[in-house]
């Protein structure tokens, strides 16, 4: 059984950094790991994803440039460098794990387990 926990979340003022952790419990060294969000009243959406490997990674067009994701197998962590935030990537920050690893999933589907989220809030 795989549990999922990120820690990090918090309010910011636009331009700010906030580093997102997730820590993994199981065997989820050999699984892809991705990020979402969901924002008040919007479907979740994909932000980042890495193999399992640690490359590649892939990125939503909206924080292109601004996020970076990367992980730690020895410490089963996976962490979300957001840089320059906007008041619209105030969401809940959601960590997942996809346990088939042919490829890497951009949509909410492609992943087994999920943690609780995050909040992250950005003012203007």
């Amino acid at each position: 059984q795989v549990q999922l926990v990120e820690s990090g979340g918090g309010l910011v003022q636009a331009g700010d950094s906030l580093r997102l952790s997730c820590a993994a419990s199981g065997r989820t060294s050999s699984y892809n790991m991705g990020w979402f969000r969901r924002a008040p009243g919007k479907e979740r959406e994909f932000v980042a994803a890495i193999r399992w490997t640690g490359a590649p990674s892939f990125y939503a067009d909206s924080v292109k440039g601004r996020f970076t994701i990367s992980r730690d197998n020895a410490k089963k962590t996976v962490n979300l460098q957001m840089n320059s935030l906007k008041p619209e990537d105030t969401a809940v920050y959601y960590c997942a794990a996809a346990t088939l690893g042919l490829r890497v999933g951009v949509v909410p589907s492609d992943y087994d387990y999920w943690g609780q989220g995050t909040q992250v809030t950005v003012s203007s």
